[in-house]
């Protein structure tokens, strides 16, 4: 895993928008219709070498497919993982019901619940009723192989694939099987350390997407600040478990807060968390840092001690709002956090993913991410200039 060396480097999250004729065959697959199987396949691969070039020529140093394969993270269990059956349950229930931000805010969360348009794809809640098993070597090997095609003969600096954490998996299929939470949870670790070690094996930096770190706190009014580090030491000891083998500088780790464009004033402080995202044995390590709710938190990292040869990746691009950061701006949150960890550990990020569900209308319009990508390398190049002359 590059360092800033010489300047900093830039990177996202890792989901883009899909095309549209992409997103009607990704409905009929997801939903169990009739579709043509090989034209699918093609359009996922024409997809992923067109975001890729654009992440390229928008000045993105360290790239990635965009996710353009999958439908989305809560989805893509049902097609890797065996041991799931998929339950029907209301389509308007989400991860936010009876979470501290709605109980604080009902009336907005149902305003915009009825707002919210063109998710194509609906989350299914998966019952886990069996073993759990990895059964996804096919879907995995051409989302690596449609990224090795579209990575030849561009200039780069790096590239990664991201998976999800156990955690995740574990928040939103519902264990019927296994004697207790830690029990599943390692089952799930097992599988999916599968898929983690393929791609690195594959060439890449694996980067393990992990809201629930810091979101378990959001959707469980009733737990205190020390109940939900509790919790969260045995996720990421069951994470590190997942990823035994897998030298850390191959490995990011990302949490975030989600897709919630909403007042968020009951999030987690990256201080109540941080040591514990450090003990995640990664390279580097993801976080929101670009929103009105947590840009003041570079602060944090003037008392907390950042491990020998890690990495941040701060994000300094917003996946919240349509506005577009002004690169000295950019330049601004990058140079403030190279004074507290040193210039060299940092890299550019953006908060979140830009379309982590397959949607005909995103929150942020793609027209708009490339933009935010492209002030992204503007401020990255003034605060290289500031710092590296």
């Amino acid at each position: 895993m590059k360092h800033s060396s010489e300047r900093f480097l830039t990177t996202h999250v890792g989901s883009l928008a899909r095309p549209a004729d992409l997103l009607e065959m990704m409905l009929a697959k997801e939903q169990g219709e009739s579709y043509d199987a090989a034209a699918f396949s093609q359009r996922v691969k024409t997809a992923v070498a067109d975001i890729v070039k654009k992440q390229v020529d928008t000045g993105v140093d360290i790239i990635c497919d965009g996710e353009q394969g999958k439908a989305s993270f809560l989805t893509y269990v049902a097609e890797r993982l065996g041991g799931f059956e998929p339950r029907t349950v209301d389509a308007g229930e989400n991860l936010w019901k009876e979470s501290r931000e709605v109980i604080a805010f009902p009336e907005f969360y149902e305003w915009n619940k009825r707002t919210r348009t063109g998710i194509v794809v609906q989350p299914t809640v998966m019952f886990c009723t069996g073993p759990i098993t990895y059964n996804g070597q096919a879907a995995l090997e051409s989302d690596l192989a449609n990224l090795k095609a579209a990575t030849d003969h561009l200039q780069f600096e790096e590239v990664f694939m991201p998976a999800i954490s156990p955690s995740d998996i574990e928040g939103r299929q519902l264990n019927e099987y296994y004697k207790s939470d830690e029990e599943y949870l390692y089952a799930i670790a097992d599988a999916m350390s599968e898929e983690y070690r393929k791609i690195v094996d594959a060439g890449f930096l694996l980067q393990v997407d992990d809201p629930r770190l810091v979101t378990y706190y959001i959707s469980q009014p009733q737990a205190s600040i020390e109940d939900c580090r509790k919790w969260a030491e045995l996720r990421v000891e069951v994470l590190n478990h997942a990823l035994r083998g897998i030298p850390p500088e191959c490995v990011r780790f990302h949490t975030c807060y989600g897709i919630n464009i909403g007042p968020r004033v009951h999030e987690m402080n990256l201080k109540d968390i941080v040591d514990i995202m450090l003990k995640v044995n990664a390279g580097a390590y993801s976080f929101e840092a670009a929103n009105p709710r947590h840009e003041h938190e570079w602060k944090v990292w003037e008392n907390v001690a950042l491990p020998e040869g890690k990495i941040i990746i701060p994000g300094v691009i917003s996946h919240s709002t349509n506005l577009v950061e002004h690169p000295e701006l950019i330049a601004d949150r990058l140079t403030r956090f190279a004074s507290v960890v040193g210039k060299e550990n940092v890299i550019a990020g953006g908060d979140c993913g830009f379309s982590s569900f397959a949607n005909t209308e995103p929150e942020i319009h793609p027209t708009v991410v490339w933009a935010k990508f492209q002030a992204m390398a503007e401020g990255a190049k003034l605060a290289s200039q500031e710092l590296w002359g």
